[in-house]
């Protein structure tokens, strides 16, 4: 007796084939559901069954109680999942000769204590790998951006002084980013569990993309522990008496409060947005005021304003020059403050996105302002670093989120720098990914009024905005996403350390 058994993901069901082609087909479509195993798919050719090589319309999705697999139909006769690198296609049939064996039912299968229990163990120990694999790529990735700026800016610490042309100490911006990297991962090594004991959690995004359900119950509020490290270590290397890296602290500390009153709102609303946006916007203005009122007042020694008409001053690459603003400066610094807050809060979707691109944005500012101010130029140096070490806990997958008290506060600190150098166009060089980030929403806006007045309906240019939450959806994995963004901004911090030097 000659028969067929197939093997289908665990499920096994024996063909016997007896007479004719055309009673063994009818066998199969009175004994099998035409959805599993449909007639047109096997080819007779006399006494022998031959089954041709396809997908089969249906899918597994697996109960969240139960751990074990359910059976799906699909109609249009697609699976529903989506298929993985990281995954092998569940799809394959195997066709191997066997003797006629009595099989149980997929009920009896599934009702088997076992069955069961090796079933959810085989998926558990699944997710595990997966989760692993996942893993590694983000350290990975968070490790390659730590040499490359190790690297980097060794090489500028050994030729700086042929550039900007003054007598600098060894290591001057390599040592506050070591420093400030390596205290900020300790320290998040004792923030990050307090802070879960305290249930302090990010409360997500309902509209958000369904992968992001997995990270609901993360701690926030990172930039508690890193932002005043980064602080405290630029201070202690620049000096008490430094008024351009004092003013810079105050800023950030004072944008730091904002976000840190929005995200204890948000805690307790129990809600993704805490502060109104009308309510976060008039704070921010009016901290950038205060800001540019006393840099009208401030005296501030630079290259360009030893004396009190030469203020406002923003050096451009030649043959521009230096060009001057008045009173205009000041409107200038306000704008740069609103608009690098919101950039980096925007960007902080993704796990390490924003502090990866800001620690590149701080060492492309940090290059730009070095022949300036040194002074603001370790101030960067040792975010940067501080960054870096929040990348440590913050990287993917991620163990706690900075918040809007780490986002905003790091974009004042990059408008404080540049508001204090004049590098303004460096600011917006090395902060690119931040504005597109920032243009992708008011173009996803505009773009959805217009059409809503023009048709009636509102139509989208994004799947879905800020820019990475559109590549998410569009299929690409989150640290490529992550990967991309860091390549982009370490090609726009080059350049903007390279105008900023080329300017001065």
């Amino acid at each position: 007796m000659c028969s067929t058994r197939l093997v289908l993901l665990g499920f096994h069901q024996t063909l016997s084939i007896f007479a004719s082609p055309a009673s063994t087909r009818a066998r199969i479509s009175s004994a099998s559901s035409p959805s599993i195993f449909p007639p047109r798919r096997f080819r007779f050719d006399g006494r022998r069954c031959r089954l041709r090589r396809s997908f089969v319309p249906f899918a597994f999705s697996f109960d969240e109680d139960s751990g074990l697999p359910t059976l799906m139909e699909d109609s249009n006769g697609v699976s529903g999942g989506n298929s993985s690198e990281d995954e092998d296609s569940d799809a394959d049939l195997i066709v191997q000769p066997s003797a006629d064996v009595e099989l149980r039912s997929n009920k009896e299968r599934f009702e088997t204590p076992d069955s069961s229990i090796t079933v959810a163990a085989h998926r558990f120990a699944t997710l595990r790998g997966r989760r692993k694999r996942r893993t590694k790529k983000g350290i990975l990735i968070s490790m390659g951006l730590v040499a490359f700026l190790l690297v980097f800016l060794l090489f500028f610490d050994w030729c700086s002084w042929r550039i900007v042309r003054m007598p600098l100490e060894p290591f001057f911006l390599t040592h506050p980013f070591t420093l400030s990297a390596a205290l900020s991962a300790f320290a998040g090594f004792i923030f990050v569990p307090i802070v879960d004991s305290m249930r302090i959690h990010q409360v997500l995004r309902k509209e958000g993309p369904a992968s992001h359900m997995s990270k609901r119950g993360t701690p926030t509020m990172g930039g508690l522990f890193f932002i005043p490290i980064g602080i405290i270590v630029a201070s202690i290397k620049a000096g008490e008496r430094s008024t351009a890296v004092s003013g810079a602290a105050v800023a950030t500390i004072a944008f730091a409060a904002i976000g840190l009153l929005d995200d204890l709102l948000s805690c307790v609303k129990s809600h993704n947005y805490g502060l109104p946006g009308w309510a976060k916007l008039c704070l921010q203005v009016i901290a950038a005021t205060w800001f540019s009122f006393w840099l009208d007042s401030a005296n501030i020694t630079t290259p360009y304003n030893m004396y009190s008409f030469l203020k406002f001053l923003v050096p451009l690459p030649p043959p521009m020059g230096i060009m001057y603003l008045g009173k205009f400066y000041l409107v200038l610094t306000v704008f740069c403050f609103a608009s690098m807050t919101n950039g980096v809060n925007l960007t902080d979707g993704l796990d390490g996105l924003a502090g990866g691109c800001a620690a590149l944005a701080f060492i492309g500012m940090s290059v730009a302002v070095l022949a300036i101010c040194p002074d603001l130029a370790v101030f960067g140096s040792s975010m940067a670093g501080a960054c870096v070490g929040f990348l440590f806990h913050n990287r993917y997958k991620a163990s706690i989120f900075m918040g809007d008290t780490g986002s905003v506060a790091l974009g004042g600190a990059l408008a404080a720098m540049a508001a204090l150098s004049g590098m303004f166009f460096p600011l917006f060089i090395a902060s690119g990914t931040f504005l597109v980030e920032v243009l992708s929403v008011i173009v996803q806006v505009l773009f959805k009024k217009a059409t809503e007045v023009l048709y009636g309906t509102r139509r989208r240019i994004f799947l879905m905005a800020p820019i990475h939450h559109h590549f998410e959806l569009c299929g690409i994995r989150e640290p490529i996403i992550v990967a991309g963004a860091y390549v982009l901004s370490f090609i726009l911090a080059i350049f903007a350390g390279y105008v900023g030097l080329f300017s001065s």
